[in-house]
């Protein structure tokens, strides 16, 4: 069944997108995009590590509610992964957890990494474990929004008159580019020095399906597309640039800009408005998009989906795993239920029960409601067990959409 990638984080439309070569329509796929008769889904959950276990027994939580109140049968599964599956098993993605993972309808993480594991050699690193995963479910598109809610708005660490009415969508590239590229590893130079590289690489494919998303993505937004690259520095980067603007054709109605990382960088903290949907490669996607957090006011409100040809999507908060906070309550599970309500909806097609988590969730901020990192006089600083008690009762309370926003 073919998801309905959409393009606003709470009112999307679904999009169908043209190969060159053919007539026949090609859309991102997640197992089970269109809800079925039984309306049953098995969703594996991904803990982790630090916070990533608060956050998902919060969302969790919410998704059972929600799907009870909508007739929906939600089965989880929990597995290791990072930095407690290289504690429990020594790998960070254990063979049965990408088993369960790719039998299942959605996965739902956590948070993966920690201090413990920092020295650890790569291939015994958390973070390899997410990268495995995400190879494993061969999920390519990225998409991160970043939103300013008006009720947070003061807690942007910039001045209210930049951040204010922002809303930017970024699409990273999630399988390719210098975090898989080959030949990697260590060597030495013909000086007899120790040397580390790495490779930035894409392949045709690879540039046009990821670009191909961001413009059906822009078109249904504000029909701009801003490409981010390197191209005065970078080979792979002056290929990249030439497949976009070669699919630029195909789109008439998408305006078309290209922007040095460097530069963007500064943009986003300059004029974010500026800004409404964002595709670049993998790395520089992660640099971004995490700084487009920060302009939100806070790296705990994000959600992201990952979504790729088949099989099921793979749903978390963009924040890390927060170890200096973690057991201690603190964490904010905005995010991850967040989150939860964009596997609804792109990975079961369960809109309306996704919009009603998202309409619990600015309902609670609208009662004000915060965990420290987003707290500012005049709220209610709560953790993230009691934030996650207020968000069910808004979802039980099924706050209509106009008193929500």
């Amino acid at each position: 069944m073919s998801t309905s990638l959409q393009t606003e984080l709470f009112h999307l439309k679904p999009f169908h997108f043209r190969t060159p070569s053919s007539s026949k329509r090609t859309s991102l796929r997640c197992s089970a995009t269109v809800p079925s008769s039984k309306r049953s889904y098995k969703i594996t959950l991904l803990p982790g590590d630090g916070i990533g276990p608060e956050v998902i027994s919060v969302a969790k939580d919410i998704l059972l509610l929600t799907g009870s109140l909508h007739g929906i049968k939600l089965e989880f599964q929990e597995k290791l992964l990072g930095g407690a599956a290289l504690d429990a098993t020594g790998v960070p993605l254990p063979d049965d957890t990408l088993s369960a993972a790719k039998q299942s309808d959605a996965v739902l993480l956590g948070a993966i990494g920690g201090y413990k594991w920092d020295k650890n050699e790569k291939h015994l690193k958390p973070e390899t474990g997410l990268l495995q995963l995400r190879e494993g479910l061969q999920v390519f598109a990225n998409l991160r929004p970043a939103t300013v809610f008006p009720q947070l708005v003061d807690a942007s660490t910039l001045k209210r008159e930049v951040a204010e009415g922002v809303d930017l969508m970024v699409v990273r590239e999630l399988t390719g580019g210098i975090y898989f590229g080959k030949p990697r590893g260590f060597g030495t130079n013909e000086n007899g020095e120790e040397t580390g590289f790495n490779t930035e690489i894409y392949a045709a494919h690879e540039i046009d399906r990821i670009a191909r998303v961001a413009f059906n993505i822009a078109r249904k937004r504000g029909g701009k597309l801003c490409s981010v690259d390197k191209a005065n520095v970078l080979e792979a980067s002056m290929f990249w640039r030439k497949r976009v603007v070669a699919l630029a054709q195909e789109y008439p109605d998408v305006e078309l800009s290209h922007m040095y990382v460097d530069n963007a960088a500064m943009q986003l903290v300059r004029y974010p408005k500026q800004f409404d949907t964002i595709v670049t490669n993998n790395i520089f996607g992660d640099i971004l998009s995490d700084e487009a957090s920060m302009i939100t006011g806070s790296i705990g409100m994000l959600p992201s989906a990952s979504l790729g040809d088949s099989g099921p999507g793979l749903f978390e908060p963009i924040h890390g795993s927060a170890p200096d906070i973690a057991g201690q309550d603190k964490a904010n599970p905005f995010a991850t239920v967040l989150s939860a309500a964009m596997l609804l909806k792109y990975g079961l097609g369960e809109v309306e029960a996704a919009e009603r988590i998202e309409r619990a969730v600015l309902e609670t901020l609208n009662r004000g409601f915060r965990t420290a990192d987003i707290y500012s006089d005049g709220t209610k600083l709560v953790g993230c067990k009691q934030l996650g008690e207020e968000i069910l009762k808004s979802v039980e309370s099924h706050v209509p959409a106009a008193a929500a926003v």
